[in-house]
């Protein structure tokens, strides 16, 4: 099994746009489907609760690393933490980073998730699974997100 999931996703919108996107707590919640309660800040936890149809009870919690304007914005969280009978926090986090870089006629937005290996083995392929699943409707859906908001 491999230890980093990374796509990409071509959008029509300039970086500035994608960057607002992934950034302001709101819209990253309109379009990544979970309320967050305030903004993102590095070094800071962010909380909230997913609100994806069936999965309303799923917590959210990341921790943001790294905001490098219009370039990368980075959070750690605990991949496929779906069981509320579970305690996550004792395992080491995955990180999250999102790279963009301008394109001709817009973004190129690249997700890289990485630290699968670290987690625990009875979960490991599951968490890896979803999230290799997880990823592409997320990247179809911030495409969606900004080519409707430009």
């Amino acid at each position: 099994m491999e230890n980093r999931i990374e796509k990409r996703i071509e959008l029509k919108a300039p970086v500035s746009r994608v960057w607002t996107a992934l950034t302001d707590y709101r819209q990253f919640g309109e379009w990544f489907q979970v309320a967050i309660e305030g903004p993102f800040e590095p070094g800071q936890v962010s909380l909230g609760h997913m609100t994806y149809p069936g999965f309303e009870y799923i917590k959210w919690e990341a921790v943001v690393q790294q905001m490098q304007p219009e370039r990368l914005f980075s959070y750690t969280w605990h991949p496929y933490a779906v069981d509320p009978n579970v305690d996550y926090s004792q395992e080491t986090p995955t990180l999250v980073e999102f790279r963009l870089e301008p394109i001709s006629g817009g973004t190129l937005l690249m997700v890289t998730e990485t630290g699968f290996d670290k987690i625990p083995s009875q979960r490991r392929a599951e968490a890896y699974s979803k999230h290799n699943e997880g990823w592409i409707e997320q990247l179809n859906n911030v495409g969606t997100y900004v080519a409707k908001k430009e």
